[in-house]
């Protein structure tokens, strides 16, 4: 019986040894000198021929263009193994055609130009405990002000891009420096990211017209950009929902780039966004069935939940979320009517069915307290806020006398677009349905503002609001 386990032992790790493959036996050096992706690329087709297998980079540093991966590979980064982004950027795949308007940024739209990408294909794995660091890669934009100017960003601009591919794990690795997106997800089905680390100069992650995805166990550190964002673009020529997607454990941070994977923590200066979990700009399709648990945001922008181009947002549950030093604003929904999509789309940006509880943040931004804000004949409906404790920092000595500005078709970003919030603690406005029980909202100094103004707000139910300037002043009513 011994013997039988014995041989039975043996044979499963010879047949494991048969489906691995070793990219220093394609002819790859690992000496950061030597364009390493073309043994790479060998390995991959090799093991693909095969059915499939896993593609191991032993320790090294392997300097690279495009990695093409492929159905059934496992592209393994061992511990102590670096894919380095070379900055020739002849090194890369030249962008694909789109042949259909541009809605979104060249970021979203093409992926050929990536460091590791692939498109249609199932069971794809990149893993391990090494590291991918993009110095070649670019984190420009061809988007100006909220506009979209057209045409790709160019090569290599992205660290890993997966397009229309089917049960995607992308786990342990650590990215350093991911260019224009970190990891871009755009049509698949059945994705999970987990324990990874991402320490990057734009978008950390994004996931853009998937379903049954998991984010898990990562952390995200984005002092320029988002850093878990979903999305909904015409990037597939469609609008396609972005549903049943979970994001739990993660922690988002604002830390100087580099300063996370080197331990030193070295807050960043407030941009006009910092971190941040988020749903939107792209919203063409919508969100639908989101789940957002157990996260906490540092030196970050807060939870934006932003529907402006015509799609729809509902079944949103977020729950145990703690902030600290929070950028602009803890928590902000809102529609608008940029529309960015085409024009013969008739559909107005909804939102409803969105909970949020047991939030916890201190030294919040005086910008803005939670805004929730709908438009003028289109409300937001079905808001529940519970179980909620925010410290602000206050100071501002004179209270708004100009009515607050509408969204309407601007870029959904208060800092830029909207400017200093007429309430410190809570702003609702064009909501029918919301629900407030159990809300501590405390000052560090003084305010001049109201805590809270409900605008155009219909079907309030309130229990235990508890603000500094007392329950005869909780609601202020403009007709």
């Amino acid at each position: 019986m011994r013997l039988l386990f014995f041989i039975l032992q043996f044979s499963f790790f010879f047949s494991c040894l048969a489906q691995s493959y070793n990219v220093r036996d394609f002819g790859a050096k690992g000496d950061g000198k030597q364009l390493d992706s073309p043994a790479i690329n060998a390995a991959i087709e090799k093991a693909h021929q095969a059915g499939g297998g896993t593609i191991l980079l032993p320790a090294g540093n392997y300097l690279c263009g495009s990695i093409h991966m492929k159905s059934n590979i496992n592209l393994h980064i061992d511990a102590g193994a670096t894919i380095i982004a070379s900055a020739d950027k002849r090194a890369y795949d030249p962008s694909e055609e789109f042949n259909f308007p541009e809605y979104q940024d060249g970021g979203h739209t093409y992926f050929h130009n990536s460091l590791i990408w692939g498109e249609n294909l199932q069971n794809v794995s990149i893993t391990g405990r090494g590291r991918i660091d993009g110095a070649g890669l670019t984190r420009k934009d061809t988007e100006t002000a909220g506009k979209v100017q057209g045409g790709s960003i160019g090569t290599g601009d992205k660290a890993i891009a997966l397009k229309l591919c089917r049960n995607v794990l992308i786990r342990d690795i650590t990215i350093y420096r991911g260019g224009h997106f970190a990891i871009i997800i755009t049509g698949c089905d059945f994705a999970t990211i987990d324990n990874v680390l991402i320490d990057t100069n734009r978008d950390g992650i994004d996931i853009d017209c998937c379903r049954f995805t998991t984010v898990s166990n990562t952390k995200v550190n984005t002092p320029h950009d988002d850093a878990i964002v979903l999305k909904s673009s015409y990037a597939l020529k469609r609008a396609q929902l972005c549903e049943n997607i979970l994001i739990t454990n993660c922690i988002v941070t604002g830390y100087k780039v580099g300063t996370v994977i080197d331990g030193t923590y070295v807050p960043e200066k407030v941009n006009w966004v910092c971190g941040r979990i988020k749903l939107g700009t792209e919203s063409n399709g919508g969100y639908r069935n989101v789940t957002i648990s157990n996260c906490t945001c540092f030196y970050s922008s807060g939870l934006a939940f932003e529907e402006v181009d015509q799609g729809r947002m509902e079944n949103i549950v977020v729950t145990n979320i703690s902030m600290s030093h929070v950028h602009h604003y803890p928590i902000y929904i809102t529609t608008g009517c940029r529309n960015r999509g085409p024009k013969d789309v008739t559909h107005v940006s909804s939102a409803r069915d969105i909970s949020i509880s047991n939030v916890i943040a201190d030294d919040c931004d005086s910008l803005s307290g939670i805004q929730i804000t709908g438009m003028p004949g289109h409300p937001v409906e079905n808001i529940s806020l519970s179980n909620i404790q925010l410290r602000y920092r206050g100071g501002v000595q004179q209270a708004h006398t100009k009515p607050y500005p509408e969204l309407g078709t601007k870029y959904p970003e208060i800092a830029k677009f909207l400017g200093e919030c007429p309430a410190y603690g809570l702003f609702a406005r064009h909501v029918d349905g919301l629900s407030l029980s159990n809300i501590n909202i405390q000052l560090e100094r003084p305010d001049a503002r109201p805590s809270i103004i409900l605008d155009d707000v219909q079907n309030v139910l309130s229990h235990q609001v508890i603000t500094p300037d007392g329950a005869e002043k909780l609601y202020i009513k403009k007709e």
